[in-house]
């Protein structure tokens, strides 16, 4: 049951931690830099899988490897303090760097890649990631579970180019968002 609790808890945490993130709007940036080009949906959409799965397994290691280091207490109280604060880092918008990247002339697939792993690094979800595998003693489910979370979110971005994170409510989804991470954090405190 915890490996189920540990994927279901990644997946719902990042796929609603990733609307209005920097990659989501990196995604929706690089399926209209490359809609002129045929098979380029597909091709984004296999380098932010690949670069997530690589990123969030190297995060998720991190989480798991450190936790292994504390005593169990001194680790349930850290990763509960973690939750807190990704709670209300979450609350504070990003913004994406819209220019012309040197990495477009590489393709789509090269350049989703290297600029999701770029943008990912010490983004919220990565870090939420190395939470998450501190939290649950699931590795792999936690990896698959970021890993979806992220595609749920982005997918449906590169597929509907012409979608406008203006439309959506976003202060609500960062509030309920805040919410989940803190109620991680009261859980991990309580259970």
């Amino acid at each position: 049951m915890d490996a189920l609790e540990a994927l279901f808890a990644s997946t719902f945490t990042v796929a609603i931690a990733e609307i209005g993130d920097k990659t989501q709007l990196l995604a929706l940036i690089l399926a209209a830099r490359f809609s002129h080009i045929k098979g380029s949906k597909t091709a984004i959409i296999l380098g932010i899988f690949l670069s997530t799965l690589i990123n969030h397994f190297a995060a998720a290691w991190i989480g798991n490897w450190a936790v292994g280091l504390l005593s169990p207490d001194l680790a349930r109280y850290l990763v509960a303090g973690s939750f807190f604060a990704i709670a209300l880092w979450v609350l504070v918008p990003d913004k994406v760097d819209c220019e012309e990247s040197r990495f477009y002339k590489m393709g789509p697939f090269i350049a989703t890649f290297i600029l999701f792993f770029i943008a990912e690094m010490g983004d919220k979800t990565q870090v939420a990631t190395v939470v998450l595998a501190a939290k649950y003693d699931a590795l792999f489910m936690v990896v698959m579970g970021t890993t979806l979370g992220m595609m749920l979110a982005n997918v449906p971005v590169v597929f509907a180019g012409n979608f406008s994170a203006e439309k959506l409510p976003m202060k609500l989804i960062h509030r309920g968002c805040a919410l989940l991470f803190a109620l991680l954090g009261v859980a991990t405190l309580l259970f």
